[in-house]
């Protein structure tokens, strides 16, 4: 690593609430197996702080991670998106590259590659169709994310269908064909492979799951805090396999530390899997994505 590298660096977590929120957990662990002296905070930022919070960092910060509601009001204030980002229309990762007092922003999308790796190592490996809760900015990541596991279509279950239209055109240019459905009038059939949940933590979801669904079909549930989640619960109760946000959480902040160590998604870390077993025990999960048995 460079002598820049290896000087004490600034990054941080933005969102609000963000009290809850393990990325600095998780990346100081990260940190401290690679050897780097760097300081990694939460700061509460909405939408009306963002601009003056992103413009006023200095050259001692390296980056940012973002969540709720943020992924998708970031980009005005982005000099380049990648690939991902643009599809999905969100942005969760951002990347200050200094030359002198001048500064290049740059955004990235972990989410979807964070979603697919968890659920790899959760043992899905394809689906063929998905049912998607929720129609924000962690749908649309799903909905990439499900069409990168080979799915054929999606389900999305929301309360305002008119606010997820813009998810129709997204599940297109991906090969997916997509319903979009209230939550009372959504149905699964025997094709649904995988239920991803994008609602907040501590909300209650208004659709009832078939036990032998919920028995067959994997969760995941992005939220973990509190946890579990009712629906969690619910299907771990049914014997199903649920994997909560920490999961996901683990994987793409792992990609979001490789891009502020090395500015590439796809360039693994030194002793990446040493990093990764940090990361995982510093929120208490085994190797599949799972809590940590006791």
């Amino acid at each position: 690593m460079t002598a820049e590298l290896m000087s004490e660096r600034r990054l941080a977590v933005l969102g609000k609430p963000i009290a809850h929120s393990k990325s600095p957990a998780l990346h100081a662990a990260a940190y401290d197996v690679l050897g780097l002296p760097w300081v990694y905070e939460r700061h509460e930022v909405d939408e009306s702080t963002l601009a003056e919070f992103v413009k006023s960092r200095d050259s001692a910060w390296r980056g940012l991670s973002l969540t709720m509601p943020l992924k998708q009001t970031i980009q005005p204030h982005l000099d380049q998106i990648d690939r991902v980002g643009e599809l999905t229309g969100a942005v969760n990762t951002v990347l200050f590259e200094w030359g002198g007092d001048t500064v290049h922003r740059a955004g990235f999308n972990t989410d979807v590659p964070g979603i697919v790796r968890a659920l790899r190592a959760g043992g899905v490996d394809t689906v063929r169709r998905a049912h998607i809760l929720g129609g924000g900015a962690t749908a649309a990541s799903a909905i990439v994310a499900a069409s990168e596991l080979g799915a054929e279509s999606v389900l999305v279950s929301v309360r305002a269908p008119e606010r997820a239209a813009a998810l129709v055109p997204l599940a297109a240019s991906v090969g997916l064909t997509i319903d979009i459905a209230t939550f009372d009038a959504a149905r699964d059939d025997a094709a649904t492979g995988l239920v991803v949940s994008t609602l907040p933590g501590g909300v209650d979801v208004p659709l009832t799951f078939a036990d032998d669904l919920r028995a067959r079909v994997p969760l995941l549930d992005v939220a973990y805090e509190p946890w579990p989640s009712t629906l969690g619960q619910a299907w771990g109760d049914a014997g199903g396999v649920v994997l909560s946000g920490l999961a996901m959480l683990v994987h793409q902040a792992l990609l979001q530390v490789r891009i502020f160590v090395g500015g590439d998604p796809f360039a693994p870390l030194p002793d990446e899997e040493s990093v990764l077993a940090a990361m995982r025990a510093a929120v208490g999960l085994e190797a599949d994505g799972t809590p940590v048995r006791k």
